[in-house]
């Protein structure tokens, strides 16, 4: 497990977390700006000293206020990569991506499989001024790759980048979360993100932390939005692709909540699949619906109703062992008759569910507050 339990007092700050994680998958540290997610990427990279407190990555410790210990920077066989790629400029994409292997006096046996597994091969003459912001960040992931790190800590890398930037670093890094025998640390202001690359979540709120997690259990939390000042809340399911309608241009996929198609994806048949649910998505029904164009109908109990006195309310399901939320209107709600313990039928449109939104379920141990 990476266990992080530290305590850092800076002024009207304070930064008090205790949580640990798996030592395989992508970790996504998540919340408000300002909550301490930077410091405890800095923490774990050895950049800042905590106050107090421990952090080890397995039986390795990095850090240790009771015993003396605190491992030197480039002892600590971390490997970052922050919003802006920081490449030395002076130097070509090879030379920049060989000199974490230079530094410790290794062979570059993984310098063709790094430059194959993040598309880098045509890049490799050119220099950092010459690449686009997405090309660049992957350049800086590889450099960190090839310092064969312990584990990667990844600062908000797509923070700077556009969005046709961003989409097209997304896929490499779905390529690395499938590829990396590492575990990941990820820093993300945009859900999306960490719900289309982590395995696991880690909550913060005023520098402390109020719940870890997979991240199917903890966007599925009531109070999620408040903690995070995100509105369109959403809920992730994970399950498989059960098959293809070619002629429709249509994939299936099964959760233990249902079966939902969405746009086609070229995904085999069993491949481990996560998709976003947003509750604005997702309509009500009291009886199974007939003669309408939603193809995803599925039925679940009403375990919650979160009403904030606004036109809106978001009203938690329970299908299966999934949970999914609508967002539907305090009328809508009413008329209904909307209560707890009610059964309701749920109903999204397929032309709804964002493919290129789809993540791969991850197998990870539970992640919990330390």
């Amino acid at each position: 497990m990476i266990t992080v339990a530290i305590r850092l007092d800076r002024g009207d700050f304070t930064l008090d977390a205790n949580f640990e994680a798996p030592e395989n998958g992508v970790t996504a540290l998540f919340g408000q700006s300002g909550v301490g997610k930077t410091t405890i990427i800095n923490a774990l990279a050895g950049l800042i000293r905590p106050d107090h407190g421990r952090i080890a990555i397995g039986a390795r410790v990095l850090f240790d206020s009771a015993a003396g210990i605190n491992i030197a920077v480039a002892k600590r066989r971390i490997g970052c990569v922050f919003q802006d790629g920081r490449l030395f400029p002076h130097m070509t994409v090879r030379q920049n991506l060989l000199y974490g292997r230079a530094r410790i006096r290794q062979l570059h046996p993984a310098l063709d499989e790094t430059v194959e597994l993040l598309g880098l091969g045509s890049l490799l003459d050119r220099r950092p001024d010459s690449l686009s912001g997405g090309e660049r960040q992957r350049v800086a992931i590889g450099r960190a790759l090839l310092a064969d790190p312990g584990i990667l800590l990844m600062d908000e890398p797509l923070t700077a980048l556009d969005v046709a930037h961003r989409a097209e670093i997304l896929p490499y890094l779905a390529r690395l979360r499938q590829n990396l025998d590492i575990p990941v640390i990820f820093v993300s202001h945009q859900l999306e993100d960490v719900i289309q690359l982590a395995d696991t979540m880690v909550l913060l709120d005023n520098g402390r932390v109020t719940t870890a997690g997979p991240i199917e259990a903890v966007t599925g939390q009531l109070d999620l939005p408040t903690l995070t000042g995100f509105r369109n809340r959403s809920a992730v399911l994970s399950g498989r692709v059960a098959g293809q309608d070619t002629e429709y241009g249509l994939t299936r996929l099964t959760f233990d909540a249902g079966s939902f198609w969405i746009t086609e994806v070229d995904l085999p048949s069993g491949t481990l699949v996560r998709l976003q649910v947003r509750a604005r998505d997702v309509a009500l029904a009291l009886s199974p619906p007939t003669g309408i164009s939603v193809l995803n109908v599925i039925e679940a109990q009403v375990k919650a109703i979160e009403n904030n006195d606004g036109p809106h309310v978001d009203v938690r399901l329970e299908a299966g062992r999934d949970t999914l939320w609508a967002r539907i209107t305090r009328r809508s709600a009413f008329e209904l008759g909307l209560a707890t313990g009610m059964t309701v039928h749920a109903m999204i449109k397929a032309v709804s569910l964002d493919p290129g939104s789809l993540g791969y379920a991850g197998q990870s141990d539970a992640v919990r507050p330390g």
